[in-house]
């Protein structure tokens, strides 16, 4: 199963925000993966299939390893569904 790694800077509002529409457009699209969200800081640590965030922090994790994309607004659907598609 694939795992999406929701980061922002403290691990609180806007990441959970960003992960209930990530596990909605993920039932959507009929895709299954396991959806968390958590502080950048801590995200260092984990292991996932794709980080997401937005655009100022998320690139912090581009390890040259990590599939990380950065979003310029998180409450934009059309842009998680995209990039979800193209990730996942």
């Amino acid at each position: 199963m694939k795992k999406v790694l929701v980061v922002c800077g403290n691990g609180l509002g806007s990441s959970f925000i960003v992960e209930m529409n990530v596990k909605k457009i993920l039932a959507e699209l009929g895709i299954d993966a396991e959806v968390n969200h958590t502080d950048l800081a801590s995200s260092k640590s984990e292991q996932a299939d794709l980080y997401i965030g937005s655009a100022d922090i998320v690139e912090q994790l581009n390890d040259g390893t990590r599939n990380v994309v950065g979003l310029n607004n998180l409450l934009d659907n059309e842009a998680i569904k995209d990039v979800l598609r193209s990730n996942l």
